[in-house]
């Protein structure tokens, strides 16, 4: 697995997810907020699986 997420997208990330979770764990939202698993999940890996198979790439390339 090659890293495919970058550092500001992964901060949004990790920030979306433990908002989900958090709101999900005090029951203000339903069952879905525990899906906010997935953002952090990819945040903490910094690969995404649809991101490979769209092309994408938010990491920064360093040209020696």
């Amino acid at each position: 697995m090659k890293t495919n997420v970058g550092g500001i997208d992964r901060i949004i990330r990790a920030t979306v997810g433990i908002v989900l979770v958090g709101l999900a764990a005090t029951g203000t939202v339903g069952w879905w907020g525990w899906l906010g698993v997935i953002p952090l999940a990819t945040a903490a890996m910094g690969w995404c699986p649809p991101y490979t198979l769209l092309g994408i790439n938010t990491c920064s390339t360093k040209k020696p």
